[in-house]
């Protein structure tokens, strides 16, 4: 009789599954401490729009429907945001589920596709399902995505390239001429995602949104409720591409795969810009004092364009990440990016920057 890993496909053998940051819960059963801070994920530490909440009560005695499989109310607010048609739009659940349509959408066994490295585990993970073959581009100096070196990449089996701006985990960006230039190089068959999901928090004006490329070339701009909007536990992205490219990816996706009270709070999200802008501000100042603190610690940082900062405390990560837990401060370990030495930490409120320096310093000092 064969083994039960006989019986799976080939190709998702080599698939290591996606190691989220510790949820505060399990630190506090583990160490049996309370007042955990979580500062692993870049959640919005202010949270959801009170108008968010007020969606949700409101919602709540519908959940014995089903939402709405085309999101309609979503796409038409959407549409309105950006001024483009409807057709332009795909929601999913999360970003993931987009970023994994997108490679059932396209990719065959033999395929190949391009990304730097380190990234968004998530692109590779797309590739392996389906038999693709991943192509890691080492970053360039200071981190930044090296499009030459990606460009170079390109052969007669690339189908997709994905590009992460501003890049996860490293919070650098890829500025507008450096984009255009990139697009003048690689053949037009060539389908490029470049996952935006941090670019609300973006302050470098030389930065701007692939959006406005959707239409003269094959791209999939993807975008996401999770991070400055606060809605990370509904589970609500969104992908913004030509209507042909959107009909060949919503072939595969599943029907009802977005939520009720994700659709309402998306909505309700999307009006409250204030929200948006006041949860930008706190990162603006958060990334400013942990800066400050940084520098006097003697720890090299890379300058963000996200709500991240990933930081070289010296020293292995992990063994710092695991003292910090027992501080009640969750961070990411830096050695799933392949650089040991690195932590990420997201910006928090000014109580929780305060508190997460005071723990680094004492676990350095050790």
């Amino acid at each position: 009789m064969r083994k039960i890993e006989e019986l799976g496909r080939p190709a998702i053998l080599t698939l290591a599954p996606y190691v989220p940051g510790k949820p505060i819960e399990e630190v506090e059963r583990e160490f049996g401490i309370t007042g955990v801070i979580k500062m692993a994920s870049n959640e919005n530490p202010l949270g959801p729009s009170p108008a968010v909440i007020e969606a949700l009560k409101a919602a709540a005695p519908r959940v014995y429907n089903y939402p709405d499989s085309n999101c309609y109310y979503l796409k038409r607010e959407m549409a309105s945001f950006f001024s483009l048609s409807e057709d332009h739009f795909i929601f999913g659940n999360g970003a993931d589920e987009i970023i994994k349509m997108i490679g059932e959408a396209f990719l065959n066994p033999g395929d190949e596709v391009i990304h730097a490295w380190p990234t968004f585990s998530e692109y590779i993970f797309a590739t392996k399902l389906m038999g693709a073959k991943p192509c890691s581009v080492p970053v360039g100096e200071n981190f930044q995505h090296d499009l030459d070196k990606i460009s170079e990449q390109i052969g007669s089996k690339t189908k997709l390239i994905f590009i992460c701006n501003p890049n996860n985990p490293t919070g650098t960006i890829i500025r507008r001429q450096e984009m255009l230039d990139f697009f003048e190089k690689i053949p037009s068959d060539i389908v490029v995602v470049v996952d935006e999901a941090y670019y609300e928090y973006v302050t470098d004006p030389q930065c701007s949104s692939a959006v406005d490329l959707i239409n003269k070339n094959r791209v999939i701009v993807l975008r996401t409720f999770s991070k400055i909007y606060g809605l990370a536990g509904l589970r609500i992205g969104y992908g913004i591409a030509n209507p042909e490219i959107i009909s060949i990816i919503d072939r595969v996706r599943e029907p009802f795969n977005v939520n009720l009270m994700a659709q309402e709070a998306a909505v309700a999200a999307l009006r409250d810009q204030d929200h948006v802008s006041q949860s930008k501000e706190i990162v603006i100042d958060g990334k400013a004092y942990l800066y400050r603190q940084f520098d006097r610690l003697g720890l090299k940082y890379i300058p963000s364009e996200t709500n991240f900062i990933f930081v070289n405390i010296k020293r292995d990560s992990r063994k710092v990440f695991t003292a910090l837990l027992k501080e009640g401060v969750i961070i990411r370990t830096g050695d799933i990016f392949d650089q040991p030495n690195y932590i990420r930490v997201t910006v928090g409120t000014p109580e929780q920057n305060k508190r997460f320096i005071v723990c680094l310093e004492k676990v350095l000092g050790e």
